[in-house]
């Protein structure tokens, strides 16, 4: 370990310090970004380059060390990019999101180095290692919790929509985004970029950064063998105006044989150069997103530049890369800075942007609603005309529109065919071309994307970023989408401030869907929201008619940080309820709709509402029998669960709600049970290991082309008369 005097102390747990640089007598004397500035006074000034360059070798150092300490992370993707990260602080720029979770520990290191972190008590490097990949630290990949971080990082292909999403709620901030080029193989990316493009052209604010390094995880990248040109060309095929490249290449003076090449093995006179192009390309890249024009910045050097391995070895560390170890050591003692140099990185990242991310990045505020007032219902008769559910939810989505104008609907495949035209009607389909038949034109507030992906994305970006949406799908295809919907709602569980909860209408359920057959009877994906119950802020809501949908909608527009997902048919349906009766279970998770009685009595406890109408027959068959029953609708299973099942109280937004057992009892309880569901048995959970009884359960089994609801219920057994006989054999 290298002695230092005059160590500054932040830098408590840096290991190896140099005793000076080449050129910092001459361009290091004082900070680039001057006292009350916010950024560089321009991207040649040559200390701007100098110091530019010490904050990269700066983000590599902390980079390798932090993961070479726990041995684990991914040092060398970040390492390729760390130039461009460092150019875009020393430009003002903080609200900087990616797309690649293994880039954390470099964004770990951004945000200590302006002093961010102190907000959850890491305040030097020795804390920065300590915390990391540690329960209530920094965890392996993105989250929502670290201050001055904007969003999640996990699975591939999902930073772009956060990035659009801020630019969308923030019209004069810029949102870099990083990419990798390992992840630009995913089609969700360019797609929807496009589609955003074409719904929002005047919305430019957000800016890729490809970071084209030439290798992904384990081998070389899928678009390691393109040439500039045709990367390019590539980026200007999918709408982008402005297509700026930096080829770290053009500026190698040590002779690399690679189209791939490390800017750190440069001379001093060569880094410089390199420095000052990333300035420059990064300052022309931020003010022509700024200024209206679609544009990405492409920075080609190779992954792992700096740091202890190239290439796709670079890019994790495995048990043994221990800071110990020799190649470590050396890869640290090439790129740490003098205690001076600490400090002047320090003071630069502290004063951009007018002072540290976690005070000044947009999400650390609450982003300002305008007030929804009274949520308007309409009250249908119990036993009246037969009403869409959706419809009337429907309703209530476009009065949420005409309060609140950020607010957006998305649907990949089309709000009419899920029973909720009136949306498109008075919120407008966002098209370039104006058709009134179909309800499009330039200016509206539904987006509708073919791609489930950029649904899910922007609508639960926009919610992560503060602004209300709501994201409308065929519960068959949505799985496409759920995976960025999942990685918001956790982040949401441990955001450190309120935002609206990510809430989503999903409709055209498998019985609804005969003719079309098995490829839109898709009800498994309950399971996926089954087990996310158990997460402490995932709803899963259940409405058995247009009146109970109204009063889940209403509930769920008054929440934050949760993530909701209402279920319902797009048919109409028998009213079965009031409005005030769903309130009450959506606060108990269930309402008895019908108690019959009878010498014994069995309870059917039951989840949609296409499912109530054989369970409402079952229910008349056995009272002819004497056989007494009560119907249970189950709108929101969550609640059932006991509190020890849910890790509620892990949640930032705590909601420790549950059914007690003397309810549960009251509501559950008989001679024996039946939980009836046309989806996955997984949402009975809750029930099942609370009640006492003898019991049973009826559920989805498979798709298959039928020309009814009705016979795709005999086909999965969910027939009055399978329950009847079921519910005779329990009781005995």
């Amino acid at each position: 370990m290298t002695v230092a005097t005059n160590v500054p102390a932040f830098c408590q747990g840096i290991q190896h310090f140099k005793d000076q640089l080449p050129g910092f007598e001459q361009y290091g004397q004082s900070a680039a970004i001057e006292p009350g500035k916010t950024e560089i006074a321009s991207p040649t000034n040559k200390a701007a380059v100098y110091q530019t360059m010490l904050a990269a070798d700066a983000l590599r150092y902390l980079t390798l060390q932090i993961t070479a300490s726990k041995q684990s992370g991914h040092p060398g993707g970040f390492a390729s990019i760390a130039d461009t990260i460092a150019a875009l602080v020393m430009l003002g720029y903080k609200n900087i999101v990616t797309e690649v979770g293994h880039h954390a520990p470099g964004f770990y290191s951004n945000v200590f180095l302006d002093s961010s972190l102190e907000a959850m008590n890491i305040n030097n490097v020795q804390d920065l290692r300590d915390g990391f990949r540690e329960m209530h630290g920094l965890l392996g990949h993105l989250s929502g919790q670290i201050p001055g971080l904007l969003s999640p990082a996990g699975p591939l292909g999902q930073g772009q929509h956060f990035a659009m999403a801020g630019a969308k709620l923030h019209p004069d901030v810029l949102f870099p985004v990083t990419i990798g080029d390992g992840g630009l193989g995913e089609p969700y990316i360019m797609s929807s970029f496009g589609h955003f493009n074409t719904a929002y052209p005047q919305i430019t604010n957000f800016l890729p950064i490809l970071v084209w390094n030439g290798f992904s995880q384990e081998h070389h990248s899928m678009v390691s063998t393109k040439s500039n040109d045709e990367m390019i060309n590539y980026w200007a095929g999918n709408g982008f105006k402005e297509v700026i490249l930096v080829d770290a290449k053009d500026y190698d003076d040590s002779n690399q044989v690679s189209d791939y090449v490390d800017s750190t093995l440069f001379s001093l006179e060569a880094r410089m150069a390199f420095t000052q192009a990333i300035l420059e390309a990064t300052d022309k890249a931020a003010k022509s997103a700024l200024n209206g024009t679609l544009t990405v910045l492409i920075v080609k050097q190779l992954k792992g530049a700096g740091v202890h391995k190239r290439g796709a070895q670079s890019h994790n560390l495995y048990p043994g890369d221990s800071v110990e170890k020799d190649y470590i050591i050396s890869a640290l003692k090439e790129r740490t800075l003098t205690p001076a140099a600490w400090q002047l990185v320090r003071d630069n990242y502290v004063r951009s942007n007018g002072g540290a991310a976690v005070e000044t990045a947009v999400t650390e505020q609450e982003f300002p609603l305008p007030d929804l007032g009274k949520i308007p219902v309409e009250e249908y008769p119990v036993g009246g005309e037969k009403k869409v559910a959706t419809t009337a939810m429907g309703a209530i989505a476009v009065y949420v529109g005409q309060q609140d104008q950020n607010f957006i609907v998305t649907n990949a495949d089309g709000n009419a065919a899920s029973g909720i035209k009136n949306i498109n009607t008075a919120l407008k389909i966002i098209h370039p071309t104006t058709d009134e038949t179909y309800f499009q034109q330039p200016q509206g507030q539904v987006y509708e994307p073919l791609s489930e992906d950029a649904c899910a994305g922007l609508a639960a970006g926009q919610a992560l970023f503060g602004g209300r949406s709501l994201w409308c799908s065929y519960e068959s295809f949505a799985v496409n989408g759920l995976p960025i919907w999942q990685t918001v709602t956790q982040a949401m569980a441990e955001l450190r401030r309120a935002t609206p909860s990510t809430i989503t209408l999903f409709t055209a359920g498998a019985l609804e869907q005969g003719r079309n057959g098995w490829t839109h009877q898709r009800p498994e994906i309950e399971n996926y929201f089954a087990g996310m119950m158990r997460n402490g802020n995932i709803f899963p809501l259940f409405p058995c008619d247009a009146n109970s949908i109204q009063a889940c909608y209403e509930w769920a527009l008054g929440t934050k940080n949760k993530g909701v997902t209402i279920t319902a048919s797009k048919s109409p349906l028998e009213i079965r309820t009031t409005i005030e009766q769903t309130r009450e279970g959506l606060a108990k998770g269930g309402i008895v709709l019908q108690e019959t009685p009878g010498d014994k009595s069995l309870v059917f406890a039951v989840v949609g509402d296409m499912t109530l109408i054989p369970v409402f027959e079952a229910a008349e068959q056995l009272k002819s029998q004497g056989i007494g029953s009560k119907i249970v609708s189950i709108i929101s299973p969550r609640r059932l669960y006991r509190p020890t099942d849910v890790a509620w109280d892990s949640c930032s937004q705590q909601d420790g709600d549950f059914l007690s057992d003397e309810e549960f009892a009251t509501m559950f309880d008989g001679d024996a049970l039946l939980g009836i569901t046309g989806g996955s048995s997984a949402m009975l959970e809750p029930v099942m290991l609370r009640c006492n009884s003898k019991r049973d359960v009826f559920a989805w089994k498979q798709g298959e082309t039928a020309s009814s609801a009705v016979q795709i219920m005999e086909f999965n057994g969910l027939t009055a008369d399978n329950f009847v006989q079921r519910a005779k054999e329990l009781i005995g």
